[in-house]
């Protein structure tokens, strides 16, 4: 209906200025003075208005784009004076202003809201102009981390911390990094992460960096307490009895000597004695090196190794333990020329463990098999599986199988895989374990 009324207005004007210019014509063929005259004023009146009556929605409508320009958006165009087509047109101006404003408002929330969040986050984030060093944000909790004040460009850090400086924003890492920080007081284990983005055509380096020492001395700590009471409990349990045995002895040797005839001295009983402290002595000398083989693995000796020749070195060495008896070994690779740097020492130790404790799970399990496969990921990294279709794990005991001296048989040190995970941490990877009571157990070497 607006549309219309323009329409009509535009038509209008357009009409009375052909009919002026028509007369002015008439005028002109006639040699009429006065109509001449009135004709040729009154197309220059309707020339005028038409003009005017153009001109002005041209200029509403530059004021609205040079509002938007220069991101004016609480200007209000009035919507109750004028032509009714222009009121609609403000309308309309007004309307995408409170869309804008409104957006512009949800993004100013969202942003504080973000803003709010890395503030409180224990991780220490700083964003910079690659080219100027300008620093765009940075979080508190990357100043208190470093002891540094606020600075508006990395060239505060270059000038008063060089060494720092080259940590923190010369250097370029491709993954998460562990980085030893000099501080003035102290040095600062922390992770280091970084990345580069684009804005239009400035480029900005975010860096990330978490302190890690509190975590990694809590971690410590945990892990000594740990350690201690599975020592003291193994001890004393071994003690203990040494104790008691010793003590039962002594008093039959003060007794016989104090009254040889009413107690007399058992040769055999002495000698048993003996021979029990001697036993759990062996015991606790054994429980010594297998923590002495636990401490022990610290580094790696890396090579590049086939993995055929690792299957067939392990296939040469499990021959004998499975001649007497009835389980199913194979080996199984997806790509005969597969290759990955590793201990193969250390890695030969943690299949045997794995084989084994396959072989012991499948002791009553009609035609035992173990397959051992190797495949590739998407990333191209190698993956080690040892299969088996025993008897499968307890659930209740599937988060306590890594740790160390945790073991379920009788003649076990609970050491084996507690050693094999701290070999694949090593090996940067990991260790993972599927198990069902019926179909068996996957063990799987992510390297």
């Amino acid at each position: 209906m607006i549309y219309k009324s323009y329409i009509f207005a535009l038509l209008l004007r357009v009409l009375l200025l052909l009919a002026a210019l028509i007369t002015l014509a008439l005028g002109i063929v006639k040699i009429n003075t006065y109509l001449l005259i009135g004709s040729g004023v009154f197309s220059i009146i309707t020339c005028y208005y038409l003009y005017r009556f153009l001109i002005r929605r041209f200029v509403e409508m530059d004021d609205f784009f040079e509002s938007v320009k220069y991101r004016d958006f609480s200007r209000w165009f009035s919507e109750k004076h004028g032509p009714q087509d222009i009121r609609e047109l403000h309308k309309g101006f007004n309307n995408v202003n409170k869309t804008i404003k409104a957006i512009n408002n949800e993004r100013q929330a969202q942003f504080v809201y973000l803003q709010k969040i890395l503030e409180m986050v224990d991780v220490g984030i700083i964003a910079y102009n690659l080219d100027t060093g300008a620093v765009l944000w940075t979080n508190e909790s990357l100043l208190n981390t470093l002891d540094l004040p606020a600075f508006k460009n990395i060239n505060f850090v270059e000038k008063r911390r060089p060494q720092l400086f080259e940590e923190l924003f010369d250097t370029y890492r491709t993954e998460v990094t562990s980085v030893a920080l000099s501080l003035r007081n102290e040095n600062l284990k922390v992770l280091i992460s970084d990345t580069v983005f684009q804005v239009e055509e400035d480029a900005f380096k975010l860096v990330v960096l978490q302190n890690i020492e509190n975590t990694l001395n809590q971690n410590e700590s945990d892990a000594w307490k740990k350690l201690l009471s599975v020592m003291t409990h193994e001890i004393m349990n071994s003690i203990a009895p040494i104790s008691s045995l010793a003590e039962t002895l002594q008093n039959h040797i003060q007794n016989n000597q104090q009254n040889p005839e009413l107690h007399p001295l058992e040769l055999d009983d002495l000698n048993a004695g003996i021979s029990s402290i001697k036993k759990r002595s062996e015991g606790l000398m054994k429980f010594a090196k297998t923590y002495r083989s636990l401490s022990k693995v610290t580094h790696l000796n890396l090579e590049t190794v086939k993995v055929n020749e690792l299957f067939k070195s392990i296939g040469d060495l499990m021959q004998a333990s499975l001649a007497d008896k009835p389980v199913a070994l194979h080996f199984k690779t997806e790509n005969p020329e597969m290759q990955f740097e590793i201990d193969s020492y250390l890695i030969e130790q943690v299949l045997i463990n794995l084989i084994l404790n396959a072989i012991d799970a499948t002791q009553t399990t009609t035609n035992p098999t173990i397959e051992v496969t190797a495949t590739q990921n998407t990333k191209g990294r190698v993956q080690i599986k040892v299969t088996d279709n025993g008897s499968g794990i307890p659930e209740e005991i599937m988060e306590s199988i890594f740790i160390p001296f945790f073991s379920t048989k009788k003649t076990g040190s609970g050491v084996g895989l507690s050693l094999s995970k701290q070999i694949m941490t090593l090996h940067k990877g990991k260790i993972q374990l599927k198990s069902n009571p019926e179909t068996g157990t996957v063990f799987t070497l992510q390297f």
